[in-house]
Order: C-alpha cells, then sequence, then structure tokens
C-alpha cells in the first residue's frame, strides 16, 4: 500500500508543477489562496484539515480526501480523530460517499503502513 501513497504524491507533485509552468495568474492565485487557507490562523491548521477532510468527503473529490489525510497525518492527527471526521463527513454527505470512505480508510492504512517503514 505504500505504493498508493508515493504514487499519489509523484503525480500530483509532476502535475501541479506542468500547471504552474504554464504561468497562468489565475491558476497560481488558485493554488496560493489554497496554501494560504490552510495556514496557522484563527483555527488551527489540524481543524482546518478536518474541516477540509469533510467538505472533500462529502463532495466526492478522492484526490481532495486523499490530500488532507495525508495532510492531517502530518499534522499529528491520530487515527480516531480522523475516522470520527470521516463519519461525520458521512453522516453529511449520505451513503453515496460510503466507496469515498472505503477508499479513504485504505489511503490512511497506508499511510500507517508507510509511516511504519521507514
Amino acid at each position: 500500500m505504500i505504493d498508493q501513497v508515493d504514487e499519489f504524491n509523484s503525480y500530483r507533485q509532476k502535475m501541479n508543477d506542468k500547471i504552474l509552468g504554464e504561468n497562468n495568474k489565475v491558476l497560481k492565485r488558485i493554488f496560493n489562496l489554497d496554501t494560504n487557507a490552510f495556514a496557522e490562523g484563527a483555527l488551527d491548521k489540524r481543524t482546518k484539515e478536518l474541516l477540509g477532510l469533510v467538505a472533500s468527503l462529502v463532495l466526492r473529490c478522492d484526490d481532495c480526501v486523499k490530500y488532507h489525510l495525508e495532510s492531517s497525518f502530518k499534522e499529528g492527527l491520530k487515527r480516531d480523530e480522523v475516522m470520527e471526521t470521516l463519519s461525520i463527513g458521512t453522516l453529511i454527505g449520505g451513503t453515496i460517499v460510503i466507496p469515498h470512505l472505503r477508499r479513504a480508510f485504505e489511503y490512511w492504512d497506508a499511510l500507517e503502513e508507510a509511516n511504519t517503514e521507514k
């Protein structure tokens, strides 16, 4: 499962570099806004990542879910905190998000496995 984490991050980085290499002001500003929105502020980064995770699950964006899972992991959030957050997202999003919930659980397991083997 570690390959899943590496594969996602490699692809994301490659494509972000390609997109930002186009020198498109609008896209650069969107990327910058996203980065700054999740910076420490009135809400701490951990809370913002959990909010991003819920929104991503409800919107059924697997890449977004993976991104926020990994960011949550890096912020030191524990499995039970993340799983409780995913349960709220599933409650709000309804049963249609269950396939995304499955993939979220799988990706969190891959993050834990990757961290154990390092």
